[in-house]
């Protein structure tokens, strides 16, 4: 550590000293840019990783140093900006269509007998490649340089993911070579690594946090981050497989242009084949049923897509599919066991979901105990009994899930599973969900759904707790040190029991002390989100955080004044009212009130009319002299409000450069739209 800090602050000296920082600076970006095209391109990196560390550091000493030298294409601006109040929506100049599946050596051979029909005697080919399970996006490079990276969405319309995607070190910020394209717009996916992914749910455990549960899912989660710092070192990557636009096009065949792609430093796959024949397609299927788990990622399948783009234009589309590509998916994993018995787990809002334990059983490469029985639903479907041989199937998921029963193997005396009377925990009183399939204990005080309620309480989207981790929680339970929410706000009171607890310590309890006392004045809308009131997420819960403004106007607000909250529904409103109602709920606040925690939602100061009052105002693209985040809450200020969608409802639109599918929309329903220069003009004076 010492070593590292002393090198950054040579470097920072100097460059501070240098006289020649514009042509180092240009230097060091191109030679960084090299190194990061040989280790995520060409797979064969030329210097130790504190080496390059070093190019790194100097890199930024001397942009600290000459900071109106710095540009976004630089190495080091990977993470930058404040986060985001929410995603803008880009629709895709060039539709992301879905590939349609097939599962069998038959349907693969008709597909390729729709494709001989399609170009009649001209001869073609296959480009074969591993289909990644990660989530779909699209990158855009205007003159070299990434403009914009968006989510596939709809297929139509996707998420705008820049700020995240600049954070994933195997997406270049800058295309190299002296042929690139003015326009090159690549598709591809976003994935975690398995290796990368089991560390960091190792780091998350070690923590105190839940595991991720797949790679997939966790990835797409990373990417709907609102602020890109949290994306940033998780280890997720990127491959191309293909393009909506490249202009101009000078190549005539995708296994060319993905060559070019590398040579421009966008990583593509290595394992990608050229088969001339349907029959070598079928050879690489049954190639990489087995080879597939030496890959260092997720995969379901094959993708296989004709090789000419000529061709590809000659079979054209359906509404949904293109007609010259279709994926092979292999069939999902299985394997057998015998169960020994069905564990029920209690969740935060009281839903108890059973388990299987089974004998160990060696499933895609790990060795699998636990499968998931969803619901006692599930269960009568299956008719599952204790001593069953029953069929594990891992199918895209990484939690293994019971998809039937062996019955021939039914031993005698196999006993039947039955519902739960009682809380398995709490021996509390259970009822099933009106015309729901979930059995759920109904005891507030019940101590595992107290664990899963204070971890979500004191997460980082709620208050937002430094140090209060899962193992935390459950040993603070467990010891009787907390037995509701705002024992928290009393720990200090019995910091040596704290300081007790297995890997605690004097300083880990004053931090932990330290975040709780912090998380007194979160604002009402993150309290409301944190009391795990059913239907209400953090959006909900900001919503009707600012209508009423303080906690007791919501506590107090009958079912009328709930539903006039735009986003609240009457399913919504009931919850809110019944967790009110109840005297848990009306317990609970009485006690954080007590504790001293902030009961209101912060107003904007400023009275009498601006020429925002009442307004409804989305702002969309690029605004040179504010981030989108200081808009907002400039609107706010001057009596507006903000929001992240255009509707009938909306009553303004400021769009700058990049505007996308919000200012089309705006104009389709003739919503009142200006430009940041009218904007400003506007509110003159007025800020």
């Amino acid at each position: 550590m010492v070593l590292a800090l002393a090198n950054v602050v040579l470097a920072w000296i100097m460059a501070a000293m240098s006289d020649d920082a514009p042509a180092r600076i240009g230097q060091l970006r191109e030679e960084i840019r090299q190194h990061d095209h040989r280790y995520y391109v060409q797979a064969s990196p030329t210097i130790p990783d504190r080496d390059y560390d070093r190019l790194l550091d100097e890199l930024r000493a001397l942009e600290a140093a000459h900071p109106e030298l710095v540009s976004p294409d630089s190495p080091t601006q990977r993470v930058a900006g404040a986060p985001l109040e929410g995603f803008e929506h880009v629709t895709h100049a060039v539709p992301m269509l879905s590939v349609d599946n097939t599962y069998d050596e038959a349907q693969l051979r008709d597909f390729d007998d729709r494709v001989r029909r399609g170009l009649g005697d001209d001869a073609y080919r296959y480009l074969v490649d591993p289909k990644i399970d990660g989530v779909a996006v699209g990158l855009t490079y205007q003159d070299g340089q990434l403009t914009v990276a968006a989510t596939r969405g709809d297929g139509v319309t996707g998420d705008d993911i820049t700020l995240n995607a600049r954070t994933i070190p195997s997406i270049p910020l800058r295309l190299v070579g002296d042929d690139v394209p003015p326009l090159v717009e690549v598709r591809g996916e976003i994935f975690w690594p398995t290796e990368s992914f089991n560390r960091y749910n190792q780091q998350r455990e070690d923590g105190g946090l839940e595991r991720f549960k797949n790679p997939r899912n966790a990835t797409a989660g990373s990417l709907k981050q609102l602020d890109p710092r949290n994306v940033a070192g998780r280890g997720l990557e990127f491959l191309t497989h293909g393009f909506g636009r490249v202009e101009p096009l000078a190549t005539s065949a995708a296994s060319e242009l993905y060559a070019a792609f590398e040579r421009w430093g966008i990583p593509a796959s290595s394992h990608r084949s050229v088969a001339g024949t349907i029959d070598e397609v079928v050879e690489l299927v049954h190639t990489w049923e087995t080879k597939r788990r030496e890959l260092t990622y997720e995969t379901d399948g094959l993708v296989i897509k004709v090789d000419s783009l000529a061709q590809r234009d000659v079979l054209g589309t359906t509404s949904r599919y293109p007609r010259w590509c279709i994926a092979f998916k292999f069939e999902a994993e299985q394997a057998q066991s015998v169960v020994l018995r069905v564990d029920f787990q209690v969740g935060k809002l009281g839903t108890i979901t059973p388990r299987a334990v089974m004998e160990p059983m060696e499933l895609s490469g790990t060795t699998v105990r636990h499968a998931s029985l969803h619901n006692f639903d599930q269960v009568d479907r299956l008719d599952l009994r204790i001593g069953d041989t029953v069929v594990v199937e891992k199918a895209g998921e990484i939690i293994p899930q019971v998809v039937a029963v062996v019955a021939e193997n039914r031993p005698s005396g196999a006993k039947r599973i039955k519902r739960p009377a009682r809380c398995p925990v709490c021996e509390g009183d259970v009822e099933q969900d009106d015309g729901g399939v979930y059995i759920r204990c109904i005891n507030p005080s019940c101590p595992a759904q107290l664990k899963e309620r204070l971890i979500y309480f004191c997460g980082r989207d709620q208050m937002d707790i430094d140090g209060a981790g899962q193992v935390l929680i459950e040993q603070m339970v467990d010891a009787g040190l907390i037995r509701g929410y705002a024992d928290l706000y009393h720990l200090g009171d019995r910091r040596d029991d704290l300081i007790a607890l297995d890997r605690m310590g004097a300083k880990s309890a004053d931090n932990l002390l330290a975040g709780i006392e912090a998380s007194k004045d979160r604002p009402l809308s993150r309290m409301l989100g944190a009391l795990n009131i059913r239907h209400v997420g953090a959006s909900t819960a900001e919503l009707i955080a600012e209508h009423f403004g303080h906690l007791d106007a919501v506590a107090e607000a009958s079912l009328e004044s709930l539903i006039e909250v735009e986003g609240v529904g009457p399913e919504v409103a009931a919850s809110i009212r019944h967790f009110f109602d109840s005297q848990a709920g009306a317990d609970a606040i009485a006690r954080l009130r007590d504790a001293g925690l902030n009961m209101t939602q912060p107003r904007q100061e400023g009275g009498g009319e601006t020429p925002l009052a009442g307004l409804t105002v989305v702002v969309t693209g690029t605004l040179a002299s504010m981030s989108r985040q200081e808009a907002q809450e400039l609107i706010k200020k001057l009596g507006g409000k903000p929001t992240g969608s255009v509707s009938k409802k909306t009553d303004l639109v400021v769009h700058g450069p990049g505007a996308g599918s919000k200012l089309t929309k705006a104009t389709q329903l003739g919503v009142e739209t200006v430009d940041e220069q009218t904007f400003l003009s506007r509110i003159a004076g007025q800020s």
